[in-house]
């Protein structure tokens, strides 16, 4: 379906999506671009903060910062796409801004999804699918990998997120693994309480807190506290409230790069269902996801290593970022059942 030969495109575009748990869903699907395209130029369309998950992969030669909140940014994109004089691009985001930037920015082969009335800026791409014009929940790593399958690019048949880490982060993990007093053969859980898509992801603090308590007490385990900007209070109200031993990452600034070898030191992960459950599941590493407001048919894949616990209520999935109720998707999962579900993921590792 594309009209330039592969071996003839010299210059692909590939803009990104935004949330971080999708760009690594995506990331089976910019594996197949690779492999289709593996003379070709390919520059990422990345938010800033985000380059870091995708660096020292092999899937991008250059990124563009995707800063296009404001006009004054969505120019600067404009002007960068221009410059790459690009024979392609294929949009893994939704908007129709994004193929406006890109078709402002000269290129004319675009691809992508079909949908909020951005047909007009696309040569072609699949439609959703829908049922009674809705849009159905499917698995976002094969959402993706539809546009592959339109473009009649070869995807394998089992796809699965992966992740690179640089030797110089490496290094940097190391040292800070020294300074928390983390040894070879401890046994470590990663636990994330905070969610960037709004408080209502999050188990509440003390569930986190008791969870600890169990863990430190019966397998005598080590926790990493993750958080992200913004999520300092969330982890101050974990560690306020648990009498366990718990390391807090947060005044090391750990970014979006560096928190990948966090995750990969990890025995086990116990995070919402939030970004670092994806790097978990590309890093080869269980975890049990903690799931309230959002639809799990969005993240049905990949789950051989992967306990999701979830209360079904009348309300949900709802996707809404603050509860209108009392957050009972939430609240009525307990610690007990979370630290079962931790037990039964280790035990399989042995």
């Amino acid at each position: 379906m594309i009209e330039k030969p592969v071996n003839h495109i010299d210059t692909l575009i590939i803009r990104c999506p935004n949330w971080v748990g999708d760009i690594v869903m995506a990331i089976p699907a910019l594996d197949c671009f690779r492999d289709s395209f593996p003379r070709t130029k390919i520059i990422g369309i990345v938010k800033k903060n985000a380059q870091g998950i995708l660096r020292d992969g092999p899937w991008f030669d250059g990124f563009i910062d995707c800063d296009d909140k404001s006009w004054a940014g969505f120019w600067r994109i404009t002007e960068q796409i221009r410059d790459y004089k690009a024979d392609m691009a294929v949009l893994l985001s939704n908007s129709v801004r994004s193929a406006l930037s890109v078709w402002l920015g000269g290129v004319r082969n675009i691809y992508g999804y079909r949908r909020n009335f951005r047909g007009i800026f696309l040569k072609g791409g699949p439609e959703p699918i829908r049922n009674n014009y809705r849009i159905v929940p499917m698995p976002t790593t094969e959402y993706y990998l539809g546009i592959c399958r339109w473009l009649g690019l070869n995807v394998p048949e089992k796809v699965q997120p992966r992740l690179f880490i640089g030797q110089q982060i490496l290094e940097r993990a190391e040292s800070l693994f020294q300074k928390y007093g983390i040894r070879e053969n401890d046994l470590v859980i990663g636990l994330n309480p905070g969610a960037s898509f709004g408080v209502s992801k999050c188990w509440p603090p003390e569930h986190f807190a008791e969870l600890a308590e169990l863990c430190e007490k019966e397998l005598g385990a080590k926790f990493l506290l993750l958080s992200g900007p913004g999520e300092e209070p969330i982890a101050q109200a974990v560690l306020k409230k648990s009498r366990a031993d718990i390391i807090n990452t947060y005044d090391d600034k750990v970014d979006l790069e560096m928190l990948k070898p966090l995750v990969q030191r990890c025995n086990l992960l116990i995070t919402n269902d939030t970004g670092p459950r994806h790097y978990a599941v590309a890093l080869d590493i269980p975890v049990v996801v903690i799931l309230g407001p959002t639809n799990p048919d969005y993240t049905a894949a990949n789950l051989d290593r992967t306990i999701v616990i979830r209360k079904e209520m009348d309300c949900s999935p709802c996707h809404k970022k603050i509860c209108p109720r009392e957050h009972q998707c939430m609240t009525e999962i307990t610690a007990a059942e979370v630290f079962t579900a931790a037990k039964k993921l280790l035990k399989e590792q042995k």
